[in-house]
């Protein structure tokens, strides 16, 4: 390999890993009391997000959850989906959104060959969960460990099947929550090669397949991805797409990175208004954004 002109090495002064957590970060420290997202009745802002980020990702360091280590995350669009994307790799760890429409032998394939050694469950979907980690102890050899199980709670689900879940072992995931620091001292990765985020097709013509996302990567799709679609400053973006699908990666990082040109914006959660063919009220809406009053527009 050829000599470089200055052959200066890398250090504190002139390098830093490149990783999207940054960007949320920034955020907090900018606009703390900024909506950062909208589910239903509940409302964070920028602030009270990186706490509950940061707690998620204290409470998996304490449990030894960290480098080299992949958590599963098996839920529909919550607020707690959107906190693993951040508070996963905040410990180090590798986040694993699920397809929720894979069948529980597809999970459980994927549960083993991803070696998750926690798995987060939203309450609708503890039976899918809790069948899929069943057919993968049958398959495992006698070592096997089972992972971690942290519930989602929701309102809108029997009470039982979340009383069900607990009595069974699992941690309901606010008090999980409760058990992190929300000023943990989260560190960047060493190198911005490493994982960020696992992904897995749905293997409708052999078993899935895993596609790994880096530290670089996504914070490279989160700088050209509101270049390229010209985001404009004020806009709310409403989740249409389940986030599984590839984590929705280059959305929802390049969310993290808008605060270095615009203010940030808020994400809100919900389910569509359709019409009876299936196709979105887009009037509808239009009304939802209004309805979350105007924002305040600040140059940086």
């Amino acid at each position: 390999m050829a000599r470089d002109i200055d052959d200066l090495p890398k250090n504190a002064a002139n390098y830093m890993a490149l990783t999207p957590l940054w960007f949320l970060e920034r955020a907090a420290t900018v606009h703390p009391d900024r909506r950062s997202l909208v589910h239903g009745s509940v409302t964070f802002t920028w602030r009270q997000t990186y706490q509950r980020c940061r707690r998620l990702a204290s409470a998996l360091s304490r449990r030894s959850i960290g480098h080299g280590c992949t958590v599963a995350v098996i839920a529909p669009n919550v607020p707690a989906l959107f906190e693993a994307h951040f508070g996963v790799p905040m410990a180090g760890a590798v986040v694993n959104c699920v397809n929720i429409r894979l069948n529980a032998p597809a999970i459980a394939f994927l549960l083993g060959h991803s070696s998750s050694e926690v798995v987060m469950v939203d309450q609708e979907f503890f039976s899918l969960a809790e069948e899929a980690l069943k057919i993968l102890a049958e398959k495992s050899d006698t070592n096997y460990k089972p992972p971690l199980l942290i519930v989602i709670a929701d309102e809108s689900c029997d009470p039982r099947i979340l009383k069900d879940a607990l009595g069974k072992g699992a941690i309901e995931y606010e008090e999980f929550l409760e058990t992190g620091d929300p000023v943990f001292a989260w560190q960047p990765p060493e190198d911005e090669w490493q994982s960020i985020a696992l992904g897995y097709t749905s293997g409708t013509t052999a078993s899935p397949k895993g596609v790994v996302l880096s530290h670089r990567g996504a914070y490279l799709m989160s700088i050209s991805a509101p270049l390229v679609w010209g985001m404009n400053e004020g806009a709310i973006y409403l989740w249409t797409l389940p986030m599984f699908h590839c984590n929705e990666d280059i959305m929802k990082f390049c969310r993290e990175k808008l605060p270095a040109y615009w203010v940030p914006k808020s994400v809100v959660f919900g389910p569509l208004p359709k019409t009876a063919t299936g196709k979105i009220q887009k009037h509808l809406l239009r009304a939802k954004a209004k309805e979350m009053g105007p924002v305040n527009y600040s140059k940086l």
